[in-house]
């Protein structure tokens, strides 16, 4: 990684990331309780807010390039995932206030819900390496890239139904899509060893941990994940009927992903997922497009403050 520069203008301030669209909340009182939080730990900061996709990546690059302490992401999973690619291969660590529907980075960091506690973690934090993943278009992901019953979940859930339900959009399209319908078969190449097999949902993780918000529900995707080992958790989901996936979920959020041939588990540090036919893809809960989909670890591609 390079350094940033040791002095200059922006060396002691904090560059700001906001998503206005995230979350259900006010954007103004977002903003209100951002300036009271780090005014009140002495924090100068610059604030830019985000109107179209692609722009906190491009404001997270810009304030790398010029030398801020750090980047602070407010928003959802999404956001965070530009910024991430922005500021990926520099010094510059990254902050994460969650504000989001999902949350997941948030929660796989340990950093609090709460607004004034995340500001608080974005100012005083320890910068910690964090592993990546990384796509062939040189997008960077910090939870997980997936092809199969979870993409189309994600496109169900629009920003229109979030804007109205928060997590219960995710729930809904959850419910709409069968995953005992959607079956392909999957051609999955990891670290050059290649597996046929058919199955409703590949997926590509990052992290291990993900977690429905307010809900008393929490899943381990992949029993060895972490995102300080440098490889990829390959997690490969059949469930075949409906009763199939309920007893799969359960599996996972108890933990007890032995002796299931409905799942299958692989790491590796470079993945290709082929399909046939194709299939929707997603990429820490943002819709990319269609099979294949082809990603990498980036061991400590990033820095990020915990």
């Amino acid at each position: 990684m390079t350094a940033p520069p040791a002095s200059g203008p922006y060396a002691g301030r904090t560059l700001v990331v906001l998503n206005p669209a995230a979350g259900q909340g006010d954007p103004g009182r977002l903003r209100r309780a951002l300036a009271v939080a780090f005014h009140a730990r002495g924090a100068p900061f610059d604030l830019r807010e985000t109107a179209a996709a692609g722009d906190a990546e491009r404001f997270a690059r810009e304030g790398a390039e010029l030398g801020y302490r750090a980047i602070v992401a407010v928003g959802g999973d999404g956001t965070v995932g530009e910024v991430i690619t922005g500021v990926a291969g520099t010094a510059v660590p990254v902050g994460v206030v969650p504000r989001g529907t999902g949350n997941q980075v948030a929660h796989n960091l340990g950093i609090p819900r709460t607004l004034a506690a995340a500001v608080e973690v974005a100012v005083h934090g320890t910068p910690s390496p964090m592993d990546v993943g990384r796509l062939d278009d040189g997008r960077y992901f910090a939870l997980a890239a997936g092809a199969g019953w979870d993409a189309e979940v994600i496109a169900r859930a629009t920003r229109e139904r979030k804007d109205r339900w928060g997590f219960g959009a995710y729930l809904f399209a959850g419910l709409s899509v069968r995953v005992s319908t959607r079956v392909a078969r999957f051609r999955i190449v990891a670290d050059g060893k290649a597996l046929e097999l058919d199955a409703s949902m590949v997926l590509v993780a990052n992290v291990g941990s993900f977690v429905a918000p307010y809900l008393p529900l929490s899943m381990r995707v992949a029993p060895a994940a972490s995102f300080r080992d440098g490889l990829l958790d390959v997690c490969i989901f059949a469930p075949g009927t409906r009763g199939g996936a309920a007893s799969m979920l359960l599996r996972l959020h108890l933990g007890r992903h032995a002796g299931d041939r409905r799942m299958v588990f692989l790491q590796a540090r470079e993945v290709l997922v082929e399909s046939d036919p194709s299939v929707p893809t997603q990429m820490d809960g943002e819709v990319l497009g269609r099979t294949p989909l082809r990603a990498r670890s980036v061991p400590g591609g990033v820095r990020v403050l915990v």
